[in-house]
């Protein structure tokens, strides 16, 4: 059974860092792209980074100077590590995978077909 879940949210002050993980099982070989996307209530699914089985990564504009995107050697957990946190960033982070490579499109949600169930990041100020 494919799985992908996330763990590491939580709440945190305006200034503080956090560091979300993503286990992926289930899956026959490592899907091709993994990534990172949150969704506020109220407002579109937002993509932050991606992780391609080759190791580029991609960011989003607003997210490079702050988040980090990572993947252990086996490639089937990935991490997100989060530093100056701001109110803004309160979202649900969810994680997500797809069977072909980062280079089409990686930061649209619509492209990845795996999801997991979502970690809840709090900001408070």
């Amino acid at each position: 059974q494919v799985q992908l879940v996330e763990s590491g949210g939580g709440s945190v002050q305006a200034g503080g860092s956090l560091r979300l993980s993503c286990a992926a099982s289930g899956f026959t070989v490592r899907p091709a792209c993994m990534g990172w996307f949150r969704q506020a209530p109220g407002k579109e699914r937002e993509g932050i980074a991606t992780a391609d089985l080759d190791g580029t990564t991609t960011y989003a504009g607003s997210m490079r100077a702050r988040f980090t995107i990572s993947q252990d050697n086996a490639k089937n957990t990935l991490h997100l590590q989060m530093n100056s946190l701001k109110p803004e960033d309160t979202a649900m982070y969810y994680c997500a995978a797809r069977a072909y490579r980062c280079t089409y499109r990686p930061l649209e949600s619509p492209t990845y077909n795996y999801w997991g169930q979502g970690t809840q990041v709090t900001v408070s100020s």
